[in-house]
């Protein structure tokens, strides 16, 4: 069964820092792209990070929004990818989710509805 779930939100005050990980089983997580998602009340959007698996060489691609404050990484030998955000505004509040391209070898530059496999999302609160 494919499973991605995300973890390690909390409460921070505006200026601090968390680190998020989403954490895959059930695939061959090398061959995917993977990307964080939030949602926030009146809110959809594509994703806010993605980055492209081993065989697309890894790339790492930002929303304008979180470009240069958030940094995305992955370890295959973990099946995880990581969500490291600095400088938290209060309008980064908002439940974080990962998933998956849902072809094996796809960018990140597909459509969001070619992601799936969404784990349980991890809320994150700034406070101001």
């Amino acid at each position: 069964e494919v499973q991605l779930q995300a973890f390690g939100g909390g409460l921070v005050q505006a200026g601090g820092s968390l680190r998020l990980s989403c954490a895959a089983s059930g695939f061959y997580f090398d061959d995917y792209a993977i990307g964080w998602f939030r949602q926030a009340p009146g809110k959809d959007s594509g994703w806010i990070s993605c980055i492209d698996s081993r065989s697309n060489d890894g790339g790492t691609h930002y929303a304008d929004s979180v470009k240069g404050r958030f940094t995305i990484s992955r370890d295959d030998a973990k099946n995880t990818v990581y969500l490291q955000m600095n400088s938290l505004e209060p309008e980064d509040t908002a439940v974080y989710y990962c998933a998956r391209v849902m072809r094996p070898g796809s960018d990140c530059f597909v459509p969001r509805s070619d992601f799936g496999s969404w784990g349980r999302g991890t809320e994150v609160t700034v406070s101001s």
